[in-house]
């Protein structure tokens, strides 16, 4: 197996793991905040809570050799717009089980697991790739200066933006 496709697998392992204690922060603000704003808000409320933790523990954990590091809001709100997808499948997902199956309402947490399953796949892709940036070292071919030893890729810490300072300005 090469190091390139078990490094994804073990990011997978532990995006999945992530996107569990995700359900736990998910279900856990959905009971809080359902008596304040009936089951409906709560369960936009709280994507965001367990997003922003999911983020934080991907941040961390999951993804900490990228190389992609932006400034933590910028970085955040990129992990926000990105797993738009994610969250139209889950809280669609949570949504239409809460409309279809009268018992989701009374226990939640049922809609809540479908809905996280539903996203997952959509939001990890989306987080390696555009969110903190791992496939970028990947998908250069090879013999591209990009892949060369000499060229090493540095960042400005204020715009994330990344680029290529060649070590060797000779060449």
């Amino acid at each position: 197996m090469s190091e390139r496709f078990s490094n994804r697998i073990s990011q997978l392992f532990r995006f999945g793991i992530v996107g569990v204690m995700g359900l736990g922060w998910d279900t856990a603000s959905v009971y809080t905040l359902r008596p304040l704003l009936g089951l409906g808000c709560a369960t936009i409320a709280a994507y965001f809570v367990a997003a922003t933790a999911n983020w934080l523990c991907n941040r961390a954990w999951t993804f900490r050799d990228s190389q992609a590091r932006h400034h933590f809001l910028m970085q955040w709100l990129r992990f926000l717009a990105g797993n738009t997808v994610g969250f139209c499948l889950n809280r669609g997902c949570v949504f239409l089980l809460f409309h279809f199956f009268p018992i989701c309402r009374v226990y939640p947490f049922m809609a809540l697991a479908a809905g996280a399953l539903s996203g997952m796949t959509a939001n990890f892709h989306i987080s390696r790739r555009y969110v903190f940036q791992c496939d970028a070292k990947d998908t250069e071919p090879s013999g591209s200066p990009e892949s060369m030893p000499e060229s090493q890729p540095s960042r400005t810490p204020d715009d994330g933006v990344m680029t290529i300072a060649n070590k060797n300005p000779g060449i």
